[in-house]
Formats: C-alpha cells, structure tokens, sequence
C-alpha cells in the first residue's frame, strides 16, 4: 500500500475511484490491462489519502444524484477494514443527500448496512455484487482472496431482508472452465430467489487484452493446465472471447431474467443505477 495526492476524485459520470490496485487476485481481471495506465505493481493498493476532503468539496458544489465507484477496483478492499474510506465516503453522501452504488465481490460491504440503509430511505443505495461460479472451491481458484460465491449470496439475503437493491455483475464468465448450464441455473436460482432488481451480463466470456491476457493465461497454465492452448488455438488475440455456449447460455438467461421480472439489459440496468429519485433532490434542498 502507498499514499497519493489526488487532484481529483469525480469522474464526469460521477464515479469514484478511492483505492487504485487490487488484492482479490483474480484471475482474469481486466484492470490490469495496460490501457488503464496502473504505474505501480497492481498489488500495491494506491491510496487516494485526499480522497475525503476532494470529495465533500465536490459534493458541497454539485446537485445530489448517484455516486459509484468499483469499476476500476473493489472498493471493499482487506485494507479498507481499517482505512474506513468507504465507510467515510457513505457518511457523506448521507450527509449531502446523494445516492450510492457499489461493485464489491466482498461481505465487508455488510460492515456498512446501517449507513446503505440510511441511505436507501433517504434517496437511494444499491448494491452491486459480482457472481461467477457457483461453486465454493472453484471460486477460491479463480478469484482466491475474496470471500466465496456462498458468502456473496448470503450478502443478497442480507440486502434483500433490508430493502437495499442489488445488482448482479454476472461476468466474466470463463470458456472450458464455468460456461456451463447448471453454474447459470444456480446464479440465477440464488438472484430470482433474492428478488434483484437487475442482471449484468454482455454474453457468456471474458476480455483479454494486453496486460490482463498474460497474466490469465499464467495462472491457466497454474491452475488448468492444457486450458490455454485451447483459448490460442480458438480465439487468438481476439478481445472479446466468447464461449461456444454463448447462443444457449444467453437463451437461458434472457428467458429466466425476463420471466421473472428482472432487468437484463445493460442500458436499462445502467439507467436504473443511474437515475437519482428527484423527490429526493427536493427534500434535501428545501
């Protein structure tokens, strides 16, 4: 871990980045593509130490509405236990009267729930959660230090209980390895049965691109081996690589999503995520 000073902290669509790096060590992580410009070892969380102060004064000039941030990197990261960033940021919004979104694979976002839901009956919070495998041992290798696909699900129980709506980022997901039927029937059995509000998938694969291709394909050498001659033989240097089970899978998934009333578009679920309750904007001016 290493301290910055930042300059800024708002993206142009609100997003946030508090930590820059990562320590869940998945395997197929596009953040660590070149393209984003990480000058450091990804490992070594980048901290925004200013993080806090940048963002009340933006907030102080800025119209409430939604605030997100784990695109770049989990924001519940191990070392957010003690930094507290997050937990600081929360208070914020509540203070200001914003919205907050998050993407985490982490049960520390549970560590928060009295601030989520202090949000939520304000304006709005919404909880995004990444599920790729439904089981517990695969996950570990896949992505090995962040709590299993069990714990996650039991954060969408938590969240359902207390009215905080959940999202869930269902990739990547991984040819040869989890593009499988019975691994989408259970995901989707544990998101029906928790009542989410939206389902992220953009087809049954993943992106490889430089800087993120190479270290896939080192741990595919690790952990399944024989597994990386089939990716070069099939996909080459293609970007996006899709699974021969894309057509079934994407089937399978529209017809249960739509079936049971859950968005499945990705611009209808980034506009939800998105859209600021202006009943809320009205309350906090006036």
């Amino acid at each position: 871990m290493h301290y910055v000073k930042a300059k800024s902290i708002f993206k142009s669509d609100n997003g946030i980045n508090l930590y820059r790096g990562c320590t869940h060590g998945c395997i197929y992580c596009d953040s660590r593509s070149e393209i984003y410009s990480i000058d450091h070892e990804f490992e070594d969380i980048e901290v925004k130490e200013n993080a806090i102060e940048l963002l009340k004064k933006g907030m102080i000039k800025r119209k409430p509405s939604m605030i997100g941030t784990g695109a770049m990197t989990d924001p519940y990261l191990p070392l957010e236990k003690r930094l507290k960033f997050v937990r600081k940021t929360l208070k914020l919004v509540y203070r200001y009267g914003f919205g907050f979104t998050c993407i985490t694979k982490s049960d520390l976002v549970l560590r928060d729930l009295d601030l989520l839901k202090k949000i939520n009956e304000k304006t709005k919070a919404v909880v995004q959660i990444t599920l790729t495998t439904a089981d517990d041992e695969l996950c570990r290798i896949i992505e090995p230090n962040v709590c299993p696909t069990s714990k996650r699900i039991e954060v969408l129980k938590t969240l359902n209980k207390n009215n905080i709506p959940a999202v869930v980022w269902l990739c990547p997901i991984l040819p040869h390895i989890n593009d499988t039927k019975e691994n989408l029937d259970f995901i989707l059995d544990a998101c029906i049965e928790n009542n989410v509000k939206g389902v992220l998938n953009f087809g049954f694969g993943l992106t490889l691109r430089k800087g993120n291709r190479e270290y896939f394909y080192k741990k595919l050498d690790e952990k399944f081996p024989g597994i990386k001659d089939k990716y070069i033989k099939q996909f080459g240097d293609n970007y996006f690589i899709h699974s021969k089970n894309n057509a079934e899978l994407m089937r399978i998934f529209t017809k249960r999503t739509y079936e049971h009333g859950i968005l499945n578009k990705p611009d209808d679920i980034f506009a939800y995520l998105h859209e600021f309750p202006e009943k809320s904007v009205q309350t906090t001016l006036f």
